[in-house]
């Protein structure tokens, strides 16, 4: 992946981790499905621009993973971190959750 491709945003709250990955040319866009609209904000996805390799290395070592685009989605399937009957396409934007318990 291009360094720069993902658009991080990483939040811990007691024993937990949340990160927020989108891919970076999505940041601010509405997309639409129907009467569901999802607005990929600066504020939930917005943060830091990193490479495939470090959010592999997010999306493995935190409790919950929230993913928007083809790539960030593509990524964790491939990574055999989800299974795609778990992604909702919104417009033509994938979005998957990632729950760990432990």
């Amino acid at each position: 992946m291009d360094n720069g491709s993902f658009s991080v945003r990483r939040i811990s709250w007691k024993d937990a981790s949340l990160v927020s990955i989108c891919d970076s040319e999505l940041l601010g866009k509405t997309v639409k499905d129907g009467k569901l609209s999802m607005h990929i904000s600066r504020e939930y996805f917005g943060g830091e621009l990193v490479d495939g390799e470090q959010v592999l290395h997010l999306m493995k070592n935190s409790s919950i993973v929230s993913l928007a685009g083809s790539k960030a989605v593509k990524l964790a399937l491939e990574s055999k971190l989800a299974a795609k009957e778990a992604i909702r396409v919104v417009g033509d934007v994938p979005f998957l959750m990632i729950y760990k318990f432990y």
